[in-house]
């Protein structure tokens, strides 16, 4: 098929593009800049803002399918940050809406949305073994920040946007970590923000790293090669209400630190320190995505080792 993927140059949209590419498809990338860390996996790469409206358009030009990952997106740090909130909730709305009208005119044959579990209310994840969700829980709604209402809403649009004649299917995206990503600069998410700071200690010869918050914060961490196999399940299922793409297992922020430096061949002391921590704990049902014939299946060990040391090599870049 003839794909575009937006947010080609960003961390998953990277992967994906380079995926389908070596699965037979025809890709055309967009983001708002080359990708940063190697050349683009795309067939055709165009550099446009999806803000404006008449480049949406552009970027649907004779394809057949569209996985919309395009967003202003980052680290705990970044979404947390009252001086980004309206930013982020201004810019992924006008890319979003440019986008629907884009796929509605261009007559495209189906659409992904990647949505995010922030849309999930913030009140059902205050201890880090919160009660499993489902899809269903994200309403009555109450999402964490500008960042997870802006995601429920636009899954509201892409939902709606049926009834107008355009195919949809939407994926609520967990934690996804891997190489080629945001590792320093705030937008960064926890795994590649502590690769960075257990190598930074390695080098300079320190004997700690700095956690933020008590370090019992745990997520569900999805490495990026099992996220894009997910994102193809969803788009090319049948299945139409949002799916949960994430592992079964979650790990606190020290077990993944732990994790970090055994990775590393070193041992440091964490200092809690405050900062940003987000929501105590995730724990989603993925029932929807094991229905698709799909599972997380690289282990935690296996893709913290390839993380750690492209970040490394990063850092000694430096």
């Amino acid at each position: 098929m003839r794909i575009t993927v937006t947010g080609a140059s960003g961390f998953i949209g990277h992967h994906l593009a380079r995926y389908l590419r070596a699965h037979g498809h025809w890709v055309r990338g967009i983001d708002m800049a080359e990708p940063l860390y190697e050349p683009t996996g795309c067939d055709e790469f165009w550099v446009r803002d999806l803000r404006v409206p008449m480049n949406a358009r552009h970027s649907l030009a004779d394809v057949d399918r569209v996985y919309h990952l395009a967003a202003d997106m980052g680290g705990i740090g970044y979404i947390t940050n009252s001086n980004e909130e309206a930013h982020i909730m201004l810019n992924n709305t006008l890319i979003n809406v440019n986008m629907l009208n884009a796929a509605l005119i261009s007559g495209i044959d189906r659409l992904l949305f990647t949505s995010s579990v922030c849309v999930y209310p913030v009140d059902k994840l205050t201890s880090p073994l919160p009660d499993l969700l489902i899809e269903a829980d994200a309403v009555p709604a109450n999402p964490q920040e500008s960042y997870g209402w802006e995601k429920l809403h636009a899954e509201h649009l892409f939902t709606y946007a049926r009834r107008l004649g355009l195919d949809t299917r939407i994926v609520r995206l967990e934690n996804t970590y891997g190489p080629e990503g945001a590792w320093r600069g705030g937008k960064e998410k926890a795994p590649a923000a502590l690769c960075r700071k257990v190598a930074e200690a390695k080098l300079t010869g320190k004997d700690h790293i700095e956690i933020w918050g008590d370090g019992q914060q745990r997520r569900t961490l999805m490495y990026v090669d099992d996220c894009v196999r997910g994102l193809e399940a969803v788009m090319e299922s049948d299945y139409l209400p949002p799916v949960n793409l994430g592992p079964d297992e979650s790990v606190s922020v020290d077990e993944l630190a732990a994790e970090i430096c055994h990775a590393a061949r070193v041992e440091l002391d964490f200092v809690y320190v405050d900062g940003p921590q987000g929501v105590r704990g995730r724990n989603f049902s993925h029932e929807r995505a094991r229905a698709l014939g799909w599972q997380a299946g690289v282990p935690l060990e296996m893709g913290i080792e390839s993380t750690y040391w492209w970040v490394e090599e990063q850092v000694k870049g430096l």
